[in-house]
Parts: C-alpha cells; structure tokens; sequence
C-alpha cells in the first residue's frame, strides 16, 4: 500500500511534469493541448523512476535512452488515443521522415533523447531537496573491471 507521502510526491511529481512539457510545446510550437500535460505529468514521473528501480550506478547516458524509450512509448500511446481515436490531431508527424502512424518519429525520439537530461536532473533535485531522497550524483561511463 501506498502512503500519503508517495502520493503527494508523486502528485507534486506529475504536476512539475504536466508544466514543463507544456512549457516546452509552448515554446517550441506557440500552443499546447490540455492532454500534453497528463502525457507530461506521466513521462517525468517515469523517468523520474529510472532511479527507483535501478541505481544511480547507471550511466546517464542509459538513463537518457530509457527515457527516450519510455517517452516515444507515451507519445505513442496517447497519440493513438488522442489524435487517431478521439480525432483531437493535436500533433501529426505524417511529413516527417521515419514515422509510424504519424504519432511518433526518430527526430522526435532524439530530442526526448537530450530533453531527457534536464527531467532527469530536476527530478532528482525535486526527490533529493523536496523529499529527502539520495543526493543525485551521476556516472557517465560504466568502466568495466579490468582481468586480472
């Protein structure tokens, strides 16, 4: 069972997450869809999680392709719903090269590659300042041991 404080974390979470994507589309394209900010809410509270399943002995460069993966995913998912199903057409990747169904494409799932980043740092900040989680302290590259 889940306590009260898991929860207002991860509502806390869910709502940095719900803005910033916005944010970020507002930016990007001068406007935003409400259903951006459940996609958002959810895609920082998942990588957000990356460290709750793993441990930061994960280089970050996985961290950030796991959460390229896990983002495209969403995207795909609530494309589907959202712009397919429901007929919203709130993004359409059709003319962009290497897409499917026009929900998701590998240029967008290279910027989630490098937006990743800073989600990840700030949600570790939020976890570690907030929360009173591990500090966040990163590794870049995995050595491998060396035979002896």
């Amino acid at each position: 069972m889940v306590k009260i404080k898991e929860w207002i974390k991860l509502a806390l979470l869910f709502l940095i997450g719900g803005f910033v994507y916005c944010a970020i589309e507002i930016a990007y394209k001068g406007d935003t869809h409400s259903s951006m900010f459940i996609v958002g809410g959810l895609c920082f509270i998942l990588i957000g999680g990356i460290n709750n399943y793993f441990d930061y002995s994960m280089p970050l460069i996985k961290q950030m392709a796991i959460s390229s993966l896990l983002i495209t995913a969403l995207e795909f998912a609530s494309g589907c719903i959202v712009n397919l199903w429901l007929g919203l057409n709130v993004w359409d990747y059709s003319k962009l090269p290497l897409n499917i169904l026009g929900q998701i494409c590998l240029l967008f799932m290279v910027i989630w590659f490098f937006l990743s980043l800073p989600g990840i740092l700030l949600d570790d900040f939020v976890r570690w300042k907030m929360f009173g989680e591990e500090k966040p302290h990163y590794v870049f590259f995995r050595r491998k041991a060396l035979a002896q």
